[in-house]
């Protein structure tokens, strides 16, 4: 990657969550450059002006709308571009729609960047974490999706609103699908090292089950009630976007929910979905094979088959 700005970043779709993601990562300040991509230049040439007019305020960056081949040295491309989901809409009825959208945008990114780390936010986001990675070239390292991330974070907050303690506190993935099919970890969730049921009765609270499937379906539900309400959601996942860069720019080795192709673990394999992994400045450094009670695994094994089935729809296995 020795041709690449390591402070510059491109993202590619400037609908609600790229447009709001740039934000986010103007406010950041982790890049001195951000060139905004979509196939409405008008639309990105106006997000670049409304989000530069605030550098006064915010640290020195060159924000811009640009081309394909304006992508060419950055370090991180994120690709957000994609229809959008509707109210009533699963992530997976967008898989038809974005495939295609990405049969032509994944390949002239590869055109003029063969090195960058691209990041996937389009939803399906596991379905197109896996398409772009084929479609690319890209080693699969590099290449990865926010995945459960967010999930993972509205786990964390709904956790903290019902133990009343800071959700920053609060150690506990969703893993698997970035959907329907997510599982709630609940056997390695804990907060200062104590197994969350324990924490829970530490609080008052013993109904564990009744309360663990109200919560985990509160989370799986969270983006269709956002979307009935505001008809989309934007600025949690722009959140997320924000703190993977941090990940990787900053080289955190943090351990994120990210979606990437697993081999093997959990007796997962060639599917892109979300476990535990360490991202650093070159991506994916290594996935985290939680420890999952005997429900999980199947609940887990029973998303990837359902991924899978739709990657065969769509011709990606």
């Amino acid at each position: 990657m020795a041709n690449l700005n390591n402070r510059k970043i491109a993202i590619v779709g400037c609908g609600f969550v790229g447009s709001s993601s740039a934000f986010a990562i103007m406010e950041s300040g982790l890049f001195s450059e951000m060139v905004l991509i979509d196939l409405d230049k008008s639309r990105a040439e106006g997000e670049a002006l409304d989000i530069a007019h605030g550098l006064p305020f915010a640290r020195p960056m060159k924000i811009y709308a640009g081309d394909y081949k304006d992508l060419s040295d950055a370090y991180v491309i994120v690709v957000t571009a994609g229809a959008a989901q509707k109210p009533g809409e699963t992530r997976l009825d967008l898989v038809n729609k974005n495939v295609s959208i990405f049969k032509s945008i994944i390949p002239e990114i590869a055109k003029y960047n063969k090195d960058a780390i691209m990041l996937i936010v389009s939803n399906p986001v596991d379905i197109l974490t896996y398409a772009a990675v084929k479609l690319s070239g890209y080693p699969e390292s590099r290449v990865f999706g926010s995945g459960t991330v967010l999930d993972s974070a509205r786990f964390r907050y709904l956790l903290g609103e019902h133990l009343r303690v800071d959700p920053r506190s609060v150690h506990a993935y969703i893993v698997g699908e970035h959907g329907d099919s997510e599982i709630a970890a609940w056997s390695s969730a804990s907060i200062a090292g104590m197994p969350i049921h324990k924490f829970c009765e530490l609080r008052g609270f013993y109904e564990h089950r009744a309360i663990s499937a109200r919560i985990a379906d509160n989370v799986r539900n969270s983006a269709y009630e956002i979307i009935e309400k505001k008809k989309a959601t934007y600025y949690g996942i722009a959140m997320s976007v924000r703190r993977i860069c941090e990940a990787i720019v900053r080289d955190e080795k943090s351990v994120l929910a990210v979606s990437s192709v697993q081999h093997g673990a959990n007796g997962i394999n060639d599917v892109a979905l979300s476990m535990p992994a360490i991202v650093g400045k070159d991506g994916v450094e290594t996935q985290i094979p939680i420890n999952l009670d005997e429900e999980e695994k199947e609940n887990l094994i029973a998303s990837e088959t359902q991924l899978k089935a739709v990657l065969k729809k769509v011709g990606l296995c």
